[in-house]
Formats: structure tokens, C-alpha cells, sequence
């Protein structure tokens, strides 16, 4: 490393975003959050106090995840947590990063739905990024999620109990296997594994250290999706909706998909660049 223990905290954040520049988009700030998690210190503490030095066991922590970060490892899972829609989320290599493009999602439904006794299900929760993000903006919503693996389970009850959703019930569940309640659902939401196996993009990035099995899906990606499109005919109330997360070239076939099943009033929106991101449907029964 081009630094060392003497060095202050400016010079860290300067040489340490040089050696990550062609790994990161935004290398001076991967510096910082490191920096910050170690010390324990907030963002702003690192530009009040640009002199400081860390200690050297701060030091010697921050140079094993400035090393791990140089390998590629994402941010979020070295410091274990990821700001989704103001929320500031437990993360681990059991589930995705929330990112952006998801609040999207989170902003749709929101939009759609202004009504305050909405029933709402989050299909494999993760974090529990989606269902959080729709509790704190809607209070009296009746919100379920579940996840297929416990882990993420664990980590969603944690991130519920700490953020303060109580309301929130999340829960394990292969898909419906476990959800019991039929015809009640005025929103079915699923950001599901929709990437498929052989896609290039698996190998590339933060999503080589995430979990396969939150992004692959059979049948070129859409496996998940037709089993949630076909199987939440049985929960969704009469005139619902059902919500996606997808690829960017997976709306076509997400709109064919919706039809043959019975779904109406299909739309698709598009994501901060411009991309097919969340495609809904209405079910009338």
C-alpha cells in the first residue's frame, strides 16, 4: 500500500481512492466509509478532522478491509450496512445489497397506492429493504414478508426490531409454501432471482460475492417470475396488484407472462438510466 499508520486521515482517503480508481466509481468515498466504520466516527468527522490519525489497531483493521475492498469485495459487506430509502440496513453475504434502482419500486407502489388500509406481501424480503421502506412511508399497512432462507430471515427480523417496523411480520416461506392467508392481498411485491445462470454480469462486480441463489433463476431468468405470476392469483383480492424488480431486457416477456395468465393493465417503468426496471399488472378475479 502506498500509505502508512502516520499517515492522517486526508492522505489515507487520497491514496487509497488512487489504487481503487479502476475497481470504483466512487473510490474516495469507498476510502471513507471504511475509514469512518473503523473509527466509529460519522462521514462529516473525516472532513472536521482531516489531520487525525488513526490508531494503530484502527489502522491495522482498516488496512485488512482496504485490502479485502482491493479484491473486489463490496463495500456494504465490509461494513455491514447499506442506506436503503433513508434506512439504514444490517447487511451479509446471506442476501443482496439494496440498491437504488429499488426504491423505484418502493416509489411506484407508494404512488399507486396513497390508500392506508393496504394488505402487502414481500416476496424473498432479503434485508427486508422493500417491506421496511414501504412500512416507514405507510404506517397502518398490514405488511408480510418472507424470505426462502433463513439467514435473510434473521437479518430482516434484526433490521425490523432495531429500525422499529414491529407491524412489519416477516417469516420463512419457500415462496407461498407458508403464507396462509388466500385472497387478502391488495399488493404482492418480489424483487425475485431473475439473472440467468450462464449471464456474464454473475462474474462481475459486487454480484459475484452475493448469493446465487437470490439471483439465478432457471428458464433463462423467468422461472421465479411465472411461479409468483401464476401463484399469486390465489392470494391477491379481487382487482390487485402484483409488482416486479427485473432485468433490463425482461419486460417483453414479463408482459407476455402477465397476459397468459389472466393479468390486465400491464405497465413497465423505467430506472435511473433509462432501462426497463418494474413491471405491475392488475388480477381481476
Amino acid at each position: 500500500m502506498n500509505f502508512s499508520a502516520s499517515d492522517p486521515i486526508a492522505l489515507l482517503v487520497n491514496n487509497g481512492a488512487k489504487q481503487l480508481a479502476s475497481l470504483s466509481d466512487s473510490a474516495k468515498l469507498d476510502v471513507r466509509l471504511l475509514i469512518s466504520h473503523v473509527i466509529d466516527k460519522p462521514l462529516s468527522y473525516l472532513l472536521t478532522w482531516p489531520d487525525k490519525q488513526l490508531s494503530p489497531q484502527q489502522y491495522q483493521h482498516f488496512s485488512s478491509l482496504f485490502e479485502q475492498r482491493k479484491q473486489g469485495k463490496p463495500i456494504a459487506y465490509l461494513v455491514g450496512f447499506k442506506e436503503f430509502w433513508s434506512l439504514n440496513l444490517q447487511v451479509s453475504p446471506a442476501t443482496l445489497i439494496p440498491r437504488p434502482d429499488t426504491e423505484i419500486l418502493v416509489e411506484t407502489i407508494l404512488n399507486n397506492h396513497p390508500q392506508s388500509n393496504i394488505r402487502c406481501l414481500d416476496l424473498g424480503t432479503g434485508t427486508g429493504a422493500i417491506a421496511l421502506a414501504l412500512a416507514s412511508e405507510q404506517s397502518s399497512w398490514n405488511i408480510e414478508a418472507i424470505d426462502f432462507q433463513h439467514e435473510a430471515v434473521a437479518l430482516a427480523k434484526s433490521n425490523a426490531k432495531r429500525l422499529g417496523f414491529s407491524q412489519v411480520n416477516i417469516y420463512q416461506s419457500d415462496w407461498f409454501s407458508t403464507v396462509e392467508h388466500q385472497k387478502c392481498f391488495d399488493v404482492i411485491v418480489s424483487n425475485p432471482p431473475y439473472i440467468d445462470a450462464l449471464d456474464e454480469h454473475l462474474v462481475q462486480g459486487d454480484v459475484k460475492f452475493e448469493p446465487k441463489s437470490a439471483l439465478v433463476a432457471d428458464d433463462n431468468g423467468y422461472a421465479d417470475i411465472e411461479k409468483i405470476i401464476q401463484m399469486s392469483k390465489a392470494f391477491l383480492k379481487d382487482t390487485a396488484w402484483l409488482y416486479f424488480e427485473h432485468g433490463f431486457e425482461q419486460s417483453k416477456k414479463i408482459h407476455e407472462l402477465f397476459s397468459q395468465y389472466g393479468y390486465s393493465e400491464v405497465t413497465t417503468i423505467k430506472d435511473y438510466n433509462g432501462n426497463d426496471r418494474v413491471t405491475y399488472a392488475c388480477y381481476k378475479q
